[in-house]
């Protein structure tokens, strides 16, 4: 983890010298997005005017289970056995995949990283780099377990056999599903960008494609993209640009040679009109998904994306969760930060991140979620902590106890208790004063 974080990092430190004002071209960033949330409905509606024109169809969903449901509706009436999916963090936030496993259908993840994800029944471990925390030699041993291949294959061997199983599913595949990166209201079209390819075959093969994506990654016209994709690339991977960048506007047309017979587009909520009724939370629509957080936070580099148990995990994932899927089950989130500022610091549309954490923190304490138990051991340690005798008092192995008793059950769900040494500070500070 900290190798492959490192990595980015340096790349990030490279790819940002294309810049020649990286400062001045996120606050840019930010006016964009900002007048984008805050004209939201009027954007969205010359979106689907525009985007409709040419014979695509939009469908809205409220809900996780509507945007679920308008799915699986398409892929039975296109009697669907396969269904092929580029990478799309909103559907692994409606569990679309299960869904439709569910219903008879077999979904394939196209995504090298989201395939080895899939294989290994687990969910993305980052935003951008999905098996990021796997080792060539487990994604080896992965392949040998599920596709029966020799061990110890190389990972370009290992990429090879990904796409030779690929290559023959994008074949038989009804039905492709993909995320959306933008949306363009100017021109009614959604933007995918990618490194390997798998979305223009997603696009391009089946009959049918699905978009799925959140309402919130509106831009008000396709001249923005001159900023935001190489934003994008540089603090997602510390490239200039991706390597396939696609605008896409609609089913294929009499003259065209290929693209999808039909084309859907599904506008999901699912919570984000509460962050846009929130003046203050509404800042962190602005985010285009690059990942940049998760890779400077000290404390993902240390927990890992799946202790989140989140489909958002990082700064990024503790800010808009609570709002998305409830803050009494998901106030922890916002507690799991050092508030270093770090996130805030890198992020290319400049979400202030950091405050946005400590916002949810006192959401939840007017919301009164906080036990009164907590409060009560808040209000002991404050008294403690203004008087040295009162910090003194009691051994290490009593304080132990004390935690493990009454404070496990607040907190011990979530963090890992702190073991106080047998001596205290004074008793530590004196002893080392004495081997002077």
């Amino acid at each position: 983890m900290n190798h492959a974080l490192k990595q980015s990092d340096d790349a990030f430190e490279k790819g940002k010298g294309q810049f020649s004002d990286l400062e001045l071209a996120r606050g840019w960033a930010n006016a964009v997005k900002r007048d984008a949330i805050m004209r939201l409905d009027t954007y969205l509606r010359e979106f689907e005017q525009k985007f409709t024109s040419r014979g695509g169809k939009v469908i809205w969903a409220q809900t996780a289970d509507q945007a679920v449901e308008a799915v699986k509706a398409i892929c039975s009436r296109h009697r669907a056995k396969t269904v092929v999916k580029s990478k799309s963090m909103v559907s692994e936030e409606i569990r679309l995949n299960q869904a439709l496993k569910d219903g008879g259908v077999e979904v394939v993840e196209t995504d090298l990283g989201e395939y080895i994800q899939q294989l290994a029944d687990e969910a993305p471990y980052h935003i951008v780099a999905p098996s990021l925390h796997k080792s060539k030699e487990e994604v080896a041993q992965l392949f040998v377990d599920k596709l029966g291949t020799e061990p110890e294959l190389r990972p370009d061997q290992l990429t090879q056999v990904a796409r030779k199983v690929l290559r023959k599913k994008f074949r038989e595949a009804e039905v492709g599903i993909t995320g959306v990166n933008f949306l363009l209201a100017d021109i009614g079209g959604m933007v995918l960008t990618e490194n390997e390819g798998n979305g223009r075959l997603t696009t391009g093969f089946p009959k049918v494609h699905i978009a799925l994506t959140g309402i919130e990654k509106i831009l008000p016209s396709v001249h923005q993209l001159s900023l935001f994709l190489p934003l994008l690339a540089t603090h997602a991977s510390g490239q200039h640009i991706t390597v396939y960048n696609s605008i896409l506007t609609g089913p294929r047309k009499a003259d065209e040679a290929d693209g999808p017979e039909e084309m859907y587009i599904i506008l999901l909520d699912n919570g984000r009109t509460n962050i846009l009724a929130d003046p203050t939370a509404r800042e962190s629509l602005y985010c285009i998904r690059c990942g940049a957080c998760l890779n400077v936070c000290p404390v993902y580099k240390n927990i890992g994306g799946h202790t989140y148990d989140t489909t958002y995990s990082g700064p990024i994932g503790s800010v808009i969760t609570p709002h998305l899927n409830g803050l009494k089950d998901n106030k922890h989130l916002s507690y799991a930060s050092s508030l270093c500022g770090s996130c805030t610091e890198v992020c290319p549309v400049r979400i202030p991140l950091h405050n946005l954490l400590l916002y949810n923190r006192q959401q939840s304490v007017a919301a009164g979620y906080n036990s009164g138990m907590e409060k009560v051991m808040f209000l002991t340690w404050k008294k403690m902590m203004l008087n040295r005798k009162l910090m003194n008092a009691g051994s290490g192995d009593v304080k132990n106890w004390v935690f493990k008793v009454f404070v496990s059950k607040i907190w011990g769900k979530d963090r890992e208790l702190p073991m106080f040494p047998k001596k205290n500070f004074s008793q530590q500070w004196k002893a080392r004063r004495q081997q002077k």
